[in-house]
C-alpha cells in the first residue's frame, strides 16, 4: 500500500488546496512520486482530467484544485485524484459527478443517503491513484467537525478510518478563534476519530510567530497534539488559481490599471479562473462585481464568465440589473467576452426543453450577439487545442458545457476547434462569445487581444509563473513546517 497523509481543516476555507498543493511540490522536491487525492470535492471550479482505459471519451471532470495539485507533482490529473465532484445548480441540489461522469442529480438531504453507494467509488479511485507513487498527500472537504454528518461522511474522518490514513488538522488564524477551533475539534469528535489525528498546524499567520507561542501552549494543553508549525500568509498563493467562490471578494487586482475588466459574481459562477491570467497582466485591473453592485461604467472589457445554471444566473443577471449596465458599456463602445455559459446569455434566447437546469425552460438573453442556444443532454467535456480566428493565433483550454447554440453570427467564429467552427463575434468585432475556457492562459494571444484594446500585454508565462508560485509556496512549507515529520508520519 502507498503511504499516505491527510489535511483535514477546523472549516471550509482554511487553506487546505494551497497547503496540499505546496507539500505535492515539496515532496516531488525531494524526489519522491507523489499524488494528490480529495475524494469529495464542491466546486463549479471544474478541470477536464484523462479517464484511465477510456479511450472514447473526451475526458472526465475533476475539481480544479487536484488539477493544481497534480502540476505540483508533475503528473497528468486524472478523475482518480477527485472521485466525487458535486457541482451547485441550486441552493439545495447539485450535479452529482463520480470519477468523471455524470452520476445524477441530487438534493442535499437525498445526497446524505448517496453517500454510502459512493463511497466505493471512492475507495476503488483510492487504489488507482497510489499506484506506482510513494506517497499521496490527502485534502479533506468541509471540517470533521461536522459531526451531524459523520454517520455517512466519506470526505473526512469516514475516509480516514476506512483507508487508516492519519491526519493533520489545519487551523485558519486569519478568520479568529483558531485556539478554539482546534480545541473543539478534539473535543466534539468520537475517539475513533480523534486517534487519527497526528498533529496540527497553523495556517495563514501574519506578524511575529513568537507572539503565538501562548496560543500554541494552550492548544497543546486542550488536545495533546503535536504542533508541526505555523505557516505566515503565503503571498505567493495569491498566483495560484482559486477553486472555492467564497474567496471571490479577495480577488480584484487591487489598485487602478490601465484597463479595468469588470467580472459580474454570478450566482452559479463557474472556472473563474479563466479570468487569471488577465490579473497577471500589470496593465489590467480585474474587478469581480458582487450582486447589487453595478458593472462599473469605467470598464474598458466586461467578462461574462461561465455558469452551472445559464438560465438562473441570466434571470439573476436582470435582477441586478447588469443587462443595463451592459447595454450602457456597449454604448459607450466597450467590449464584450462570454465565455461557456455567459457565450449563451449573450444571445438572443436560451432554452431548456427538458428541464436539464431547472424548472424555468426558457429565457430571453441579453442580446448582443444574434445567436440561441438550446440545452441538450450530452454534455461536452474535453481538453482541446484551438486557434483564435480573428488572430490567428494558437489556444489550449477545455469544454465543459451543455447546449448547442447556432444563429447568423455564429458565421464569425472566434476559434477553430479540432477542425470546427466555435463561438461567434458581433458585426463590429466588439462582442466575443466561446465555449473554451482557458482562451487568456495563451500567451501570444492574450497579450494580441489586450493590444486590440490599446492595452500593452503579453510577455508574461503564465504557466511558469504559477509552478515559480507553486515553488515559492512549497520553499516557505519546508522553512515553516517539520515536513520531515508530516512525511514520517504517513502510513
Amino acid at each position: 500500500m502507498t503511504r499516505a497523509i491527510m489535511l483535514q481543516g477546523t472549516g471550509s476555507d482554511v487553506g487546505k488546496t494551497v497547503l496540499v498543493a505546496g507539500l505535492c511540490r515539496a515532496a516531488r522536491n525531494r524526489g519522491l512520486k507523489v499524488r494528490p487525492f480529495k475524494p469529495q470535492n464542491m466546486s463549479n471550479n471544474a478541470a477536464v482530467a484523462d479517464i484511465p482505459g477510456d479511450d472514447n471519451h473526451g475526458g472526465g471532470e475533476i475539481g480544479r484544485a487536484q488539477w493544481l495539485q497534480a502540476i505540483a507533482c508533475g503528473v497528468a490529473p486524472s478523475v482518480h485524484m477527485n472521485p466525487v465532484l458535486l457541482k451547485p445548480q441550486t441552493d439545495v441540489g447539485a450535479q452529482v459527478i463520480v470519477q468523471g461522469k455524470v452520476f445524477g442529480e441530487a438534493r442535499a438531504r437525498d445526497y446524505q443517503a448517496l453517500k454510502g453507494r459512493l463511497m466505493d467509488a471512492v475507495l476503488d479511485s483510492w487504489g488507482k491513484v497510489g499506484e506506482g507513487a510513494d506517497l499521496v498527500i490527502v485534502e479533506g472537504a468541509g471540517s470533521p467537525a461536522e459531526i451531524n454528518l459523520r454517520s455517512r461522511d466519506i470526505a473526512n474522518m469516514g475516509f480516514a478510518t476506512r483507508a487508516d490514513v492519519p491526519v493533520v488538522l489545519v487551523g485558519d488564524i486569519d478568520r479568529g478563534g483558531v485556539i478554539a477551533s482546534v480545541a473543539g475539534t478534539h473535543l466534539i469528535l468520537p475517539e475513533e476519530d480523534r486517534r487519527m489525528i497526528v498533529g496540527y498546524l497553523i495556517n495563514k499567520f501574519r506578524g511575529d510567530v513568537s507572539l503565538f507561542d501562548d496560543g500554541l501552549k494552550a492548544i497543546e494543553k486542550f488536545t495533546g497534539w503535536r504542533c508541526f508549525g505555523v505557516v505566515p500568509w503565503l503571498k505567493s498563493a495569491a498566483r495560484l488559481p482559486s477553486e472555492d467562490s467564497v474567496v471571490l471578494e479577495r480577488l480584484a487586482s487591487g489598485e487602478t490599471r490601465a484597463l479595468k475588466v469588470a467580472v459580474p459574481m454570478l450566482g452559479r459562477i463557474a472556472n473563474f479562473d479563466d479570468l487569471d491570467p488577465l490579473k497577471a497582466e500589470p496593465q489590467v485591473e480585474v474587478v469581480f462585481v458582487p450582486p447589487g453592485k453595478k458593472l462599473p461604467a469605467d470598464a474598458g472589457l466586461v467578462v461574462i464568465p461561465g455558469s452551472k445554471s445559464t438560465i438562473g444566473d441570466l434571470l439573476k443577471f436582470r435582477e441586478n440589473a447588469w443587462d443595463r449596465d451592459l447595454a450602457a458599456h456597449r454604448k459607450r463602445g466597450g467590449h464584450v467576452v462570454g465565455i461557456c455559459g455567459g457565450f449563451q446569455m449573450l444571445g438572443r434566447m436560451v432554452r431548456d426543453p427538458d428541464g436539464i437546469e431547472g424548472s424555468v425552460t426558457e429565457a430571453e438573453g441579453l442580446g448582443l450577439l444574434d445567436i440561441e442556444t438550446v440545452m441538450e443532454p450530452e454534455k461536452t467535456v474535453r481538453n482541446v487545442s484551438a486557434r483564435s480566428v480573428p488572430f490567428d493565433l494558437p489556444l489550449e483550454g477545455y469544454e465543459i458545457h451543455l447546449g448547442r447554440t447556432t444563429g447568423p453570427d455564429t458565421r464569425r467564429p472566434s476559434a477553430i476547434i479540432n477542425g470546427v467552427e466555435d463561438g461567434a463575434i458581433s458585426a463590429d468585432g466588439k462582442v466575443i462569445g466561446t465555449y473554451m475556457h482557458g482562451l487568456f492562459g495563451a500567451d501570444a494571444f492574450r497579450g494580441k487581444f489586450l493590444e486590440s484594446l490599446g492595452i500593452k500585454g503579453g510577455g508574461i508565462d503564465y504557466r511558469a509563473e504559477v509552478e515559480r508560485a507553486l515553488d515559492e509556496v512549497a520553499a516557505e512549507l519546508e522553512g515553516h513546517l517539520d515536513c520531515d515529520a508530516i512525511f514520517g508520519l504517513a502510513r
